[in-house]
């Protein structure tokens, strides 16, 4: 039946298992011991190391037990390094250990690594001794006297020693429960202020599988592992998502798009998340036209909307289903997700229905009532994937969370009939010029659809008379020029005068998070600082 309030729960398949992250990785090993688990995506090709997956759950174990020497249930420990498989087991390692694995950004600076040490009360931090020039083991160790609980730092450098050490353990591996807290994730920094979302081996273990699921990913898949291990894309959706397939997972050190591409032809890649800007840099790649990747059957982009154009582009070029997974970290990291069988229109202009086992609904923002459908409102989630607080942060908590165990994500919405949300942006997105609500989705979405346009954010600037402007940044497509006359005559002809940027910005790459998210928080600080030159 069509509903006719916002608010829609998920289906009852797959079902929302009493599982730990630990237990993916055990039954995967138990099914298909000899299939290959895990190969390394490194620019040395050949160099890649590779293990079966008895042979990922004999190092897991062997971490585990190592683990298990230093630390107790509950204790916390951090990792703050690139993708490297090491991360990996110590992920699963935690998991089997009873351990909370909090999960740091590589290109954190030292101030950044101290808070998240010190909010998290880590016991140790795992790092590699330098990254991209980030001298990392030297920062740690030049922190750790700020951070009073930090234990002990172990160099991924130093891996078979930390593992040798755990051979004295005699006792057993502790009972971990579906709900017990398995990883802290901070908030990736939009709004600037990083919270770490304390989230639950159930919520985590069946989000991927969920995810994966609804890719259209089948058992045994190449699975290609492009996004950050400290953002839940990587950690969750990938990771834990491909081992709940029985998948090899191929772990690309480090997005670059030239490799990405490499490794799909040698490994003949089936499946592969992504954010909208790696998309971009696969397809804008010159190996691009001369790489057999013929083999890629599931596409899938989270982190922000993906404009029409592009979806179109990327079903067609790379011959396979495209879906787009919504939510945030705080939510394991996924709610609402589009279905391989989706029209485009839908894929792109929708986030999809509820995933399974879990409730949406769309509130006004005021009185927090369920809205019409159709109506624009806050997005709010409920389920098994709510994370379980703000890691000792119970003002900030009692925000997020209700009393009904409702999560307020912060994203405008509206939703149709069938369940499925459109976004308009983000609460602190809206612009609000003169008392009109503009949401910047719609800009970008239109401008996204011209040729010259690469990639675009619309932002609110302040403005003295109407409150605030729309500024339009723009990164111009291989090319091609920004021509702000043009564009403008072309919004024009869809828009409202009032919608249309009075103020527009040429952008030769934009800050991003560390899992590909554009900071539209950072353009207006740098518009402020008078860092952009106006058109």
């Amino acid at each position: 039946m069509p509903l006719t309030t916002s608010y829609a729960r998920g289906p009852a398949e797959p079902p929302v298992r009493e599982i730990t992250v630990g237990d993916l990785l055990r039954e995967a090993a138990a099914a298909v011991p000899d299939r290959i688990a895990l190969i390394e995506g490194i620019p040395d090709i050949e160099a890649g190391r590779q293990w079966t997956y008895q042979e990922f759950l004999d190092e897991t174990l062997r971490t585990a037990r190592a683990l298990s020497v230093r630390f107790d249930k509950g204790d916390r420990v951090a990792v703050w390094s690139h993708n490297t498989p090491e991360w990996l087991f110590l992920e699963f390692g935690c998991a089997l250990a009873g351990v909370v694995l909090v999960t740091v950004n590589p290109a954190f600076q030292s101030h950044e690594v101290s808070y998240v040490l010190k909010q998290s009360r880590s016991s140790a931090l795992f790092t590699v001794p330098s990254f991209r020039g980030n001298p990392m083991l030297a920062v740690a160790q030049e922190v750790q006297p700020d951070c009073p609980e930090l234990r002990e730092i172990i160099s991924f450098a130093d891996w078979d020693d930390f593992l040798a050490s755990g051979d004295i353990f005699e006792g057993e591996l502790p009972d971990v429960a579906p709900n017990d807290p398995m990883m802290i994730q901070y908030t990736s920094g939009t709004t600037g202020f990083p919270k770490g979302a304390y989230l639950e081996h159930r919520g985590l273990a069946n989000n991927g599988d969920h995810v994966t699921e609804r890719m259209g990913v089948r058992e045994g898949a190449v699975f290609v592992t492009t996004m950050p291990l400290f953002h839940t894309g990587g950690s969750v959706l990938c990771v834990l998502g491909s081992v709940s397939k029985k998948a090899t997972q191929v772990l690309v050190e480090a997005f670059e798009p030239g490799l990405v591409l490499e490794l799909i032809e040698r490994y003949r890649g089936n499946a592969m998340v992504g954010v909208p800007t790696m998309h971009i840099a696969i397809l804008e790649h010159p190996d691009f036209a001369t790489r057999d990747i013929s083999s890629i059957e599931a596409i899938d982009s989270g982190g922000s909307l993906v404009p029409e154009a592009l979806v179109r582009r990327l079903e067609e070029e790379l011959g396979a289903p495209f879906t787009i997974v919504f939510g945030q970290t705080e939510c394991s990291p996924v709610a609402s997700m589009t279905q391989t069988f989706d029209t485009i229109e839908d894929k792109s202009g929708t986030v999809g229905p509820p995933m399974p086992g879990v409730e949406i609904k769309i509130v006004d923002v005021e009185t927090g009532e369920t809205l019409p459908i159709g109506s624009i409102g806050e997005y709010c989630t409920r389920g098994y994937h709510v994370m379980r607080e703000y890691f000792e942060m119970p003002e900030q908590t009692a925000e997020a969370i209700d009393d009904e165990g409702w999560l307020h994500t912060g994203d405008l919405c509206a939703m149709d009939d069938r369940g499925y949300c459109t976004v308009e942006g983000r609460l602190k997105d809206m612009i609000i010029r003169g008392g009109e609500n503009i949401y910047p989705r719609e800009l970008e979405e239109l401008l996204f659809s011209h040729p010259a346009v690469g990639e675009v954010a619309i932002v609110g600037l302040p403005d003295e008379r109407m409150g605030e402007t729309v500024g339009a940044f723009i990164r111009p497509a291989p090319g091609t020029e920004v021509d702000k006359n043009e564009l403008f005559g072309y919004l024009r002809e869809n828009l409202a005068p009032h919608k249309t940027p009075k103020q527009w910005f040429a952008v030769e790459e934009f800050p991003l998070t560390g899992s590909g998210k554009i900071q539209k928080f950072k353009l207006r600080e740098m518009w402020e600082n008078g860092e952009w030159s106006e058109l």
